[in-house]
């Protein structure tokens, strides 16, 4: 008889906390949505802003604020979100007071390529990213690329050029021409540096860096029209003549 009684309280015990447990369940996902807090991972980039991000936070047609916590889904809002072209990742989950949070990574573009019908910057992945009305990236202007490969290249030059300080400001524009020889316009003067393939590039910006230790200084840089780094352990310079003409 006692061993019954103990089965029967613990039966009744099991059922309590499912109760319980069912009716917190339910209490829980019946409270509303508070205003989402948006957060942007650390970076320059402002391509997205708050409200724009709101947009994306859209279930069954409407806004998720307000709408009861049991009816959201947070995978599609997930999804919303990391479908822009300027998210790199992005994570929405729910607290336990309702908060709708949304932490978001965007793309960070190291390259503006300007020579097709809709110019557009591309990401360190070579993923396309189009411009924007909230934000202009400072990164170099880029010509004379399109398909992947030449994208692939492009994305191993720039990430040379950007491990050095100095040419990552100087650096403005690459043009990549018929000879398929990269020429690039430079931020201090009027004058291109023709840096030729992507080969031995590493030496090349240190025969440049040395030439422009010397030059900058004492103004002579000012003569040139090009700085040719393509022909080994050489700086090969064409002046201007005194009309501007070489």
């Amino acid at each position: 008889m006692k061993r019954l009684l103990v089965y029967i309280a613990f039966v009744v015990l099991v059922g309590f906390l499912f109760f319980l447990y069912g009716f917190t369940g339910k209490r829980n996902g019946a409270k509303k949505i508070k205003r989402p807090v948006i957060e942007f991972a650390g970076g320059s980039n402002n391509f997205l802003t708050h409200s724009s991000v709101d947009k994306m936070l859209i279930q069954n047609s409407k806004f998720v604020e307000n709408q009861p916590k049991s009816v959201v889904d947070l995978h599609l809002l997930e999804t919303n979100v990391s479908a822009s072209p300027y998210v790199e990742n992005a994570t929405v989950f729910l607290t336990i007071n309702g908060v709708l949070k949304t932490f978001i990574k965007q793309r960070t573009p190291i390259a503006r390529i300007v020579d097709k019908e809709e110019p557009y910057y591309i990401d360190k992945h070579g993923v396309e990213i189009p411009l924007s009305i909230n934000h202009s990236a400072r990164v170099p202007l880029v010509s004379g690329v399109g398909n992947v490969e030449e994208i692939k290249e492009l994305i191993q030059l720039i990430t040379i050029i950007s491990s050095d300080d100095f040419f990552a400001k100087e650096v403005v524009a690459i043009d990549k021409n018929a000879q398929n020889d990269y020429v690039f316009g430079v931020r201090t003067g009027s004058y291109k540096i023709v840096f030729g393939g992507l080969a031995n590039a590493q030496l090349k910006l240190k025969k440049l860096k040395a030439f422009y230790n010397k030059t900058l200084v004492d103004g002579s840089i000012r003569k040139y029209k090009s700085i040719n780094l393509k022909y080994h352990n050489q700086v090969v310079c064409t002046k201007q003549s005194q009309d501007g003409e070489q």
